[in-house]
């Protein structure tokens, strides 16, 4: 009798998310259609974009920009303050966090959300926030939006699930309050992971809480995993191996993959981190997974179903003298012969995949100086490059070199960082557009081939 009543408890509960579920897409298609949306183009839904490795898919996108050298016309442009944050874009709809009313280091925290079409702000979210971690200058994370809600955690640990159409606040969490979570340097900044019915993310929280997967319906939590004495900033990914689903963590001591669906360990490869400096997003390719660091350079991890080892990494650990790629920020790109990506004073390199040897390198794209960065978005058969000073470029990145094609102006940058102006922010790319911000607007520009 009491595995009868256990089994259809389970399949009552399944329905119960089987039409909740449904009426959620209802919802957003409803949403869609009122905003002039279109389900035929692909958003960028959170870090990383649709399938979350910061590809641009969509077709009919110019070859060379409209302007060159200067200032791109925007569709639209929308006062905001500062942030960190890259935008999301979903159903018709822009998200991005920023901190309003700023005062020291305290001020109020807000959720955007946006008409994509002309920039008006719909509906926001705003919270009391007071900063005690560096450069405390507004939200890192970029919003998650999956069935019609939006998941947003602050660099304090705010994390809440709101409403897509109202921005009423379905659920929260403070990760101080509720983990005994101790917060990196630069506070929280990994974008969590949606997977099925979990949502998926750092926590850094006490008692094997490094990372934490709560029901994405009720915020309740499901399971928790790892300890580690920092958090790290790298986002929660999923990859295939060999046939095996593996949640991939990146932690400031070790790269650790799981079973995301209880947390268990599969396997773990100890790389400790200077400073908890692991920030860019691991990248998988083929039986492969590579990941960078600022001061400890590149690793390139060998996975054999539920079993790993390094295949090759970088003798070096210092930002200067460096042997590979020791990337801040920006995420490189990886294929089976090639990666691309910015190292630490922002030279632009290409390294061999199956060694790491470096092929070449150039400041062309960037300029030098610690912690100069750019971010890299394929498209097509070129590239897309963001840099700090809010440059928008088109290029060939191929084993012969660098080949610019085109560059213009996105936003201007706003933050001194290294008595230089800087921009940190990721652009998002949907609706055949660019959305970016800085910290006094956010904007969107028409990319569409004419």
């Amino acid at each position: 009798m009491k595995s009868f009543l256990n089994g259809w408890i389970r399949e009552f509960v399944r329905c119960r998310r089987y039409f909740s579920a449904r009426c959620h897409l209802l919802a957003m298609l409803s949403l869609t259609l009122l905003t002039g949306g279109t389900l035929a183009a692909e958003d960028w839904p959170g870090w990383g974009g649709s399938r979350r490795d910061l590809v641009w898919r969509e077709t009919g996108i110019v070859k060379r920009l409209p302007v060159s050298g200067e200032l791109l016309p925007r569709v639209w442009s929308t006062p905001i303050g500062e942030g960190y944050a890259g935008p999301a874009v979903a159903n018709g709809r822009v998200f991005v966090t920023d901190l309003a009313e700023r005062k020291g280091n305290s001020g109020t925290a807000r959720v955007l959300c946006l008409d994509a079409e002309d920039g008006t702000i719909l509906w926001n979210h705003n919270y009391p926030v007071s900063y005690t971690v560096s450069y405390p200058a507004g939200p890192r994370s970029t919003p998650v939006i999956d069935s019609g809600r939006v998941y947003s955690i602050g660099a304090m640990g705010d994390m809440f699930c709101l409403s897509a159409v109202t921005g009423g606040v379905l659920w929260s969490k403070n990760f101080v309050k509720d983990f005994g979570t101790e917060l990196p340097i630069w506070g929280m900044v990994a974008s969590p992971l949606v997977l099925d019915e979990q949502l998926i993310t750092l926590v850094g929280g006490s008692g094997g809480a490094l990372v934490v997967s709560f029901d994405k319906e009720t915020g309740e939590e499901l399971w928790r995993a790892l300890e580690d004495a920092e958090v790290g900033y790298a986002p929660p990914m999923l990859y295939t191996f060999d046939g095996i689903e593996q949640l991939i963590i990146w932690h400031p001591s070790a790269v650790s993959s799981l079973n995301p669906l209880n947390g268990e360990t599969y396997w773990e490869v100890p790389f400790p981190v200077r400073v908890g400096l692991c920030i860019p997003t691991p990248r998988q390719v083929g039986n492969r997974l590579f990941v960078t660091s600022f001061y400890n350079g590149p690793l390139m991890i060998e996975v054999d179903g539920k079993n790993a080892s390094v295949d090759w990494k970088g003798t070096s650990d210092s930002e200067v003298d460096t042997d590979g790629l020791h990337s801040i920020m920006p995420t490189p790109h990886v294929d089976q012969t090639h990666i691309y990506g910015v190292c630490s004073y922002g030279q632009l390199r290409c390294l061999e995949t199956d060694s790491g040897k470096r092929v070449w390198d150039t400041l062309e794209a960037t300029g030098k100086g610690r912690w100069w960065n750019a971010f890299i978005i394929p498209h097509e058969d070129r590239f897309f490059l963001h840099n700090e000073q809010g440059d928008l470029i088109i290029a060939n990145l191929s084993p012969e070199g660098y080949e610019e094609l085109s560059r213009a102006k996105l936003v201007e940058p706003t933050r001194v960082v290294r008595r230089r102006m800087t921009i940190w922010s990721h652009p998002a790319f949907a609706m055949k557009s660019v959305f970016a911000r800085n910290d006094k607007e956010i904007v969107r520009v028409d990319l569409a081939a004419k």
